[in-house]
């Protein structure tokens, strides 16, 4: 893609799985790259093997110094770090740290990083703004309310910004696939076998699925096909939509 050679690019969460994998894919287009992570040596393995700059931290607050290592512009920012957990729901005990950091992962990292990025965006008529979503962003995942519901945020967040700023330069967009085969995917257990597992992608899919959006500028970015007709039947036909994934919930219940 012509027009991510040179570019400055950030990918949080980059220090594995889908992160890495957009961070070996922008890198492969020319871009130079910064790569974050929680984990400091992960971030620095990862650059080093691309030849990109490693800024390990908070995603929430990683905007200033990635501009700098970049000498002074990103053009695309990719807000990829996320935290999923089971936690059943209003049923079980209430885990309100789960939920606090689920939020200011999940959407308030977006929200900060949007806010840092704007003002140069829209001084110079572009950049990019890539939100890491997932398939939960337009459905739902059993076992995982606080995901579910903060991905919705995501989603919700980055719609907002693209019909906001379209129009001043700012392309969005946001990827929402289903299963991909991490350590986060790893981590779902039982509800993961029985809803991701099966149709389970490679995170090299999903870049290659996001650098199509891009070159196509589509907000929705749908590794996984399918996906579109789940959202289809979801808002056309809620009540068979929610039937066929309580019997879901009722599988996982069993299983548990």
């Amino acid at each position: 893609m012509e027009a991510l050679r040179d570019a400055g690019v950030v990918v949080t969460g980059a220090g594995g799985g889908i992160g890495a994998a957009l961070a070996r894919r922008f890198a492969g287009e020319g871009a130079r790259v910064v790569v974050n992570d929680l984990d400091g040596d992960k971030a620095k393995a990862v650059a080093e093997e691309i030849g990109g700059i490693a800024v390990p931290g908070d995603a929430s607050a990683i905007v200033g110094a990635a501009r700098e290592a970049l000498g002074g512009t990103v053009d695309v920012y990719c807000a990829n770090a996320g935290v999923a957990f089971e936690d059943a729901g209003p049923a079980e005990p209430l885990d309100e740290r789960s939920w606090a950091l689920s939020w200011d992962v999940n959407v308030m990292a977006h929200v900060r990083a949007a806010h840092a990025l704007l003002p140069e965006w829209l001084e110079r008529g572009r950049g990019r703004f890539v939100s890491t979503v997932s398939a939960a962003g337009l459905l739902t995942m059993i076992g995982a309310p606080s995901y579910s519901a903060t991905k919705h945020g995501a989603l919700a967040f980055a719609e907002w910004l693209a019909l906001t700023y379209r129009h001043r330069g700012v392309k969005v967009h946001a990827i929402c696939p289903q299963g991909v085969r991490t350590d986060m995917l790893a981590a779902t257990g039982t509800a993961g076998d029985l809803v991701l597992r099966p149709t389970a992608i490679e995170p090299e899919d999903v870049a290659d699925a996001l650098l199509r959006g891009m070159e196509e500028d589509r907000f929705l970015i749908l590794p996984h096909r399918e996906v579109a007709e789940y959202y289809r039947v979801r808002a056309t036909a809620p009540e068979h939509w929610l039937s066929n994934m309580n019997h879901i919930q009722q599988k996982w219940e069993a299983a548990r």
